[in-house]
């Protein structure tokens, strides 16, 4: 017996408004899930990324560090919103929320 799984791909490039505007909600629901699982396999396993003063290279550390953030912002929440698009690119603006464990937001 033989099972068919069906695979989805993310939009990739070039992106239509369409597909781009689909790859900003997959995105935002993805980082919605506060499951670093789910989100570092969005990145490739040599993604290079700034957020702030941190500085991370590949999945596994994109991974570690979503683990250290969520444990301090609780309730975290992400809202993503497409600013402009081209063949390969995408702007966005974010705003996100959380808490810490004395409910400041």
């Amino acid at each position: 017996m033989t099972s068919s799984v069906v695979l989805r791909r993310p939009p990739c490039p070039p992106f239509t408004e369409e597909t781009a505007r689909a790859k900003v909600k997959a995105a935002e629901d993805a980082w919605n899930t506060c499951n670093p699982d789910v989100v570092a396999l969005a990145y490739t396993e040599d993604s290079e990324w700034r957020n702030r003063s941190d500085f991370l290279k590949g999945r596994a550390a994109i991974k570690e560090f979503l683990c250290r953030k969520w444990e301090k912002e609780l309730d975290y929440h992400l809202m993503k919103e497409m600013w402009a698009f081209t063949g390969n690119h995408i702007a966005v603006r974010f705003e996100y929320e959380w808490h810490d464990q004395a409910n400041n937001w």
